[in-house]
């Protein structure tokens, strides 16, 4: 009875530390991967795409103007079609052309900026695999992205929405190129600039987290 009541003594210990493990464990989106100070009201975020479309068509026209381009990429008549679009839709054209700098440099500043609550925590991240170490068919280091083919010919995403993961076991990814996978893992806020291979060349490309990984599985919601 004695030998029973140690065992079942001894199971009852080892649950709270099961518990504990999974609990500290913090299920993350790509948008926690931003601290809140960076935040900041982005207005064009709130524009549709043709939105975007025409306001790009204008800042173009007038910097052409300016320039005393001769051959410019749209004519009068387009720029003013899109100008009417625009001020149906009650957009600010004027205010907004004359905050893109000041936008694009916030952009900028807000991707260099990793979350530091982040650091030396367990977390749980879903996204795109991209290899950057094998082991026979067996992935040891990717870069993780928020969207499929980030960095493949195409501007990398921000630092702060990249997470260079190393894995000791290795990640069997088959034939596939991206795979969606979840990883969990001890995030740390740590930049560097692995290089990512192509079949046409190479391209380093800066990260703003690098997590250990002690779990990675194909992605399922």
């Amino acid at each position: 009875m004695k030998f029973h009541l140690i065992l079942l003594i001894s199971a009852l210990m080892t649950l709270p530390s099961v518990h504990i493990y999974a609990a500290d464990i913090r299920e993350i989106t790509w948008d926690d991967l931003v601290p809140e100070s960076a935040q900041f009201d982005d207005p064009f975020e709130e524009l549709y795409e043709d939105q975007l479309y025409n306001l790009a068509l204008i800042a173009r026209y007038r910097e052409q103007q300016e320039a005393k381009d001769k051959s410019p990429d749209f004519t009068q008549a387009e720029h003013d079609e899109a100008m009417a679009k625009l001020k149906a839709e009650n957009i600010d054209v004027d205010g907004l052309i004359d905050r893109r700098e000041e936008i694009t440099e916030k952009r900028r500043a807000q991707g260099q900026t990793a979350n530091a609550t982040l650091n030396g925590k367990k977390i749980r991240l879903p996204g795109y695999l991209l290899p950057l170490e094998f082991e026979e068919r067996k992935v040891t280091e990717f870069l993780l992205v928020p969207w499929i083919g980030a960095c493949i010919h195409t501007p990398p995403p921000p630092p702060n929405q990249i997470v260079h993961v190393k894995l000791e076991n290795g990640f069997d990814i088959g034939d596939e190129v991206f795979t969606a996978v979840w990883v969990n893992g001890l995030m740390k806020t740590e930049k560097n600039n692995p290089e990512l291979s192509f079949v046409d060349g190479k391209q380093n490309v800066d990260v703003g987290y690098v997590m250990q990984a002690d779990k990675v599985e194909l992605y399922e919601e």
